[in-house]
Formats: C-alpha cells, structure tokens, sequence
C-alpha cells in the first residue's frame, strides 16, 4: 500500500501544479490506481462475485481487493448488491453506465496503443 505523501514535500507540490494545470491528470490519478480497471473489466465481463475476482487475481489480497472494490462502487462506476438467501451471503458486483462507459475509453486507449504506440516508439527510440 503506498505511503501518505507528505504536504509539504516537492512531490506534493509537484502534484498540485500537475492538477492545477491540466485536469487529465487529476482524471488519471483516480483511474490508474493498481487493480482499479482490471477489477472494473472483469466485472463488466462477467466476473462479478468477490470470490470470483480473487480467483482471477490471485496475488491480490483480500484487503485490497476489498478497498478497490469499495472505490468502484463509491465512485459510482458498479454496484454493489447482495444475494439474498446464500450462505455465506455473495455480494454481486456490476458495472453502472458510467463504468461501462469507462471501459469503452479505456480500451479504445488500448487500441491506439496497440495500433499506434509501437510506431511511435520506433520514431522516438529506434
């Protein structure tokens, strides 16, 4: 888990003018967070169930998992709901439309990458 940045530290200060200039960045911050649209592309494939997403992410740890999982949902990009009538109780995960709209940038970016990126790298590196 990353560490609390210090206020006063130039790191600090460097991320404030990186927000205060331009609003990507902010976007990105948020977004980017380990896990958060892998967990956000699973579910909206289908794999919905906690225990699910741990067997699809092993490494994770259940905390984790958990904290992202939370941030989905209060950043109202899935909701949470419970099945009623198992035990032990699941919870269901799914994408909202603003989740799903998410997914449909992120893997348009995805593309651009695949398609674009390489030649890039090759103008500027190779």
């Amino acid at each position: 888990m990353a560490s609390k940045i210090k206020t006063s530290s130039t790191n600090a200060h460097n991320l404030k003018v990186l927000a205060d200039y331009c609003d990507v960045n902010e976007t990105l911050k948020n977004i980017s967070q380990r896990w958060k649209m892998s967990l956000l592309y699973n579910i909206t494939n289908g794999i919905q169930h906690f225990g699910q997403l741990k067997k699809a992410f092993p490494t994770l740890s259940d905390q984790i998992l958990s904290k992202r999982l939370g941030e989905l949902v209060a950043e109202g990009l899935a909701n949470k709901s419970c099945i009623s009538d198992t035990i032990p109780q699941q919870t269901l995960y799914t994408p909202t439309c603003k989740g799903n709209a998410l997914i449909r940038i992120i893997l348009e970016l995805q593309r651009w990458g695949n398609k674009d990126w390489p030649h890039i790298q090759q103008q500027c590196c190779g």
